[in-house]
């Protein structure tokens, strides 16, 4: 792919970042965007999509079996398991939640960073197919696949330049909006209950642990984000 004007290709099939000027103002538009009331639940159907992946993509790593995810149209979810009920891998599945948006968030960070800006987008669409495999009925029957187009005409019809703005937009969102929703759930979440009945540690620790984990991959992503490599 041709860079656009006023770009340059790093190594073929990469593209410079985005002035750190530029990358900045994405940021602080998606904020912008998370501050609106009719535009946040957009967004949050974007990060409960992440959260739950999250659990899928662990639970499957550390052998859970019968996968399944719903989606509701509030933006609350559930990742459904079969296995054992306790022990660390129930553990590792339960805290990862809260910490899927900022992790894939700053996968995303780093694939900017390095110059492969386009491959944000493949990989987004990649993820969100594989979670349209594993969704059981529930809205995320129409949300998913409604996500996997809109990436999907990003790529097929937009141009270098804007596509490279929504990476920067889809990063800057889950990095952002995976601290907002630690913050905002804190103690009262669904995993925090699981894991305080799991654990000897208190509802308020594990809270604490995602909202720290979310805070920095804001700072280290935000970094990556805005500096040029």
């Amino acid at each position: 792919m041709r860079a656009p004007p006023g770009t340059h290709a790093l190594h073929p099939g990469t593209l410079a970042p985005l002035p750190g000027p530029v990358a900045a103002l994405i940021g602080l538009a998606a904020l912008t965007v998370m501050a609106i009331p009719f535009l946040w639940p957009l967004v949050a159907q974007f990060d409960t999509m992440a959260h739950e992946g999250a659990h899928a993509i662990v639970a499957s790593t550390v052998g859970f079996t019968d996968l399944g995810v719903t989606l509701d149209r509030d933006s609350d979810g559930m990742t459904t398991y079969w296995g054992f009920a306790t022990g660390p891998r129930r553990v590792l599945t339960s805290f990862a939640g809260y910490l899927g948006p900022s992790a894939f968030g700053l996968f995303a960070a780093k694939l900017i960073e390095t110059g492969h800006v386009i491959a944000v987008l493949w990989v987004a669409i990649i993820l969100l197919v594989l979670l349209l495999f594993l969704i059981r009925k529930s809205f995320g029957i129409f949300s998913v696949p409604a996500a996997i187009t809109l990436v999907a005409v990003v790529m097929h019809d937009g141009h270098a330049g804007f596509e490279e703005v929504i990476a920067y937009a889809m990063a800057w969102l889950l990095l952002l909006a995976g601290l907002r929703t630690a913050v905002a759930h804190g103690a009262t979440a669904g995993d925090a209950f699981t894991l305080a009945a799991i654990t000897p540690l208190s509802r308020r620790l594990w809270s604490l642990l995602w909202i720290a984990g979310a805070l920095m991959a804001v700072v280290v992503g935000g970094k990556w984000l805005i500096m040029r490599s």
